[in-house]
Formats: C-alpha cells, structure tokens, sequence
C-alpha cells in the first residue's frame, strides 16, 4: 500500500477509484476535494476515460490491481452484479491489504459482498449515493442535498458516516439484511417516475401536443413536492374522488390506443392507488369497490360514464 503524503494534512488519504462510471469519477472528484488524494483510476471505455480525464486531472489512469495496489482507500463504483466477481477476482490475486479501507458505492449490497477482501484483513464499508448523477461536475453541487444509505461493521461505521460528511452529504444507516428493499424503494421511485414520465409523454405526443414536457412539467413537479411534504393526503384525480366513470374512460381509451405498457402500467398504479386510498380512508368502501371493479382484469360492462358518475 502506497505510503500517505506526508504534505497531506493528518487522516487524509490515498484514495483508488475502480470504475470511472457517472457515479465513481465524481465521488473521487468529492473526495478529492475534501483533501485526500486520488492516487490512481481504471477506466476502460473511452467515455470514461474522458470522464476521468475531466474530473480527476492529472489522476494516472491505471489497472485495476495497480489502482489497489497504490490505495489506502478503494472506492469501487461498479455495476452491482459485478461487483461480487470483482471481489472475488481480486482477493484471488491477492490485491487486498490488511486495513485497506474497500468501499462500495452499490444500493443493493451491504458489506457482505466485501467478504474476500474482509477475510484478507481490509475494512469493509458501504455508501450509497441516494442520486442519480450524470457524469458531469454539476453532480459535485447536487451532493450537499443528498443523503447516502451506508452500511459498515459497528467499529468502522464512524468512518462511513465521516466519509459521507465530508463529501457533503448526509449518512443514514441501513442495516445489512435490508439493503435490497432500501434500494428497491429507491429505484420504485426514481427509475418508475422517469418510465411515469415518458409513458406520458408519448400519449400527449400521440395526440398533437408539441412540447409535452412543458405540459408536464409543473404538474409532476407540483405533484412531487406535494407528495413529499404531505404524503398521500396529497392526493388528488380520479380516483382518490372515486370518480369511477372517469377512470372508466381512462380505461377505454388506453384500450383503444397502441400503448400496452402504458395500459398496464396506469392499471397497476390505479389499483394500488385505490387500495391505499380504501385503507387510509381517502375512499368509501363503496367508492373503492366500484374504482377496482372498473380496473379489475374483466372490468365490469358499462359506459365510461353516466349522469349519476361523479364529475371533476
């Protein structure tokens, strides 16, 4: 392990960056200007290799094992079904070293997957970026505003949350058995509205509407923010005023259009809208039995509609 600078002010580090992706080059970059050092990156695609070249001047670009070799801290930003081979490859090779620090910045894992790189006396942690980058150093200025979900054996956790301060972040602690249901609420949110998004943009699309976005744009912000403070007593449409008749509608002209993904999905989303509507009392029982009976799989025959439906 290479030996820290001793120009470095006390408890900085040399840091190696494995997986120059949107999410490991600008990390580095943050930790880099918290005042350790990045004394190496791999990166194979010539995308990342600009990345690098853009967020971490000056920063050898290097082999894997090289990038571990030189490190007192390896942050490892790789897809996460890769990541246990990785592991696995490296500790065969015998790259880890005893109290090397080895991160992971993968939702889905907690320090498990770390297990041949612990065994060879490194020090496991997990830290989770809860924010979709792009890459681009306009990311190293969303952080302040982020939190990471993080993972570490109880001795070593005080060094996550440290690490996550100082990149300007917020830590919150997930325990291990519950890092995949952390990570799939945040890809139910985060991948699911930009699906939300373009499946809508193409049905405006669909009809003549030039600038969807425009359209959409203040409704879904509006309807975010809301949702965030108040929760579901933010609901509004359809279905929260157990408008069945319009969700009737709703329905036949998705059947009518050549859009089944778009079908499926606003079925599945009015279905668990009505359900936690039912339990939360926003709906009657009988308001909520006539809304799934109109999404239920053979939905009940009769007109979008009628002069006793409820209107908007």
């Amino acid at each position: 392990m290479a030996r820290a600078d001793a120009s470095r002010r006390p408890g900085r580090l040399g840091v190696g960056v494995v997986g120059a992706g949107r999410v490991g080059a600008v990390l580095g970059a943050a930790l880099r200007s918290a005042g350790h050092a990045v004394v190496g990156v791999s990166a194979v695609s010539e995308a990342s290799r600009e990345r690098a070249e853009s967020l971490l001047p000056g920063v050898p670009v290097l082999e894997v094992p090289d990038v571990i070799e030189r490190a007192e801290l390896v942050l490892l930003a790789v897809p996460d079904d890769a990541l246990p081979t990785l592991v696995e490859g490296l500790a065969q090779l015998g790259a880890w070293q005893a109290g090397q620090l080895v991160v992971h910045t993968s939702g889905r894992y907690g320090t498990s997957v770390l297990g041949p790189a612990r065994a060879a006396g490194a020090i496991p942690l997990a830290i989770h970026p809860a924010m979709t980058f792009t890459g681009l150093s306009l990311d190293l200025g969303r952080l302040p505003d982020s939190m990471f979900g993080i993972t570490a054996p109880a001795a070593v956790l005080p060094i996550a949350q440290a690490l996550v301060v100082e990149m300007g972040a917020e830590p919150v602690v997930i325990e291990e058995e519950s890092r995949a249901l952390y990570h799939a609420a945040l890809a139910h949110a985060s991948n699911h509205l930009v699906t939300l998004a373009a499946q809508s943009s193409q049905l405006l699309s669909d009809i003549g509407v030039q600038h969807p976005d425009r359209l959409l744009g203040p409704l879904m912000k509006a309807s975010l923010e809301n949702a965030l403070s108040a929760g579901e007593g933010a609901l509004t449409g359809p279905v929260a005023r157990g408008d069945a008749g319009t969700v009737r509608a709703h329905r036949a002209a998705l059947e009518s259009h050549d859009a089944p993904d778009t079908r499926q999905a606003y079925l599945g989303m009015a279905r668990a809208t009505a359900l936690r509507a039912l339990e939360r009392g926003i709906l009657s029982p009988a308001q909520g039995q006539a809304i799934l009976a109109v999404l239920a799989d053979t939905p009940a025959d009769g007109p979008p509609g009628g002069p006793d439906a409820p209107r908007p």
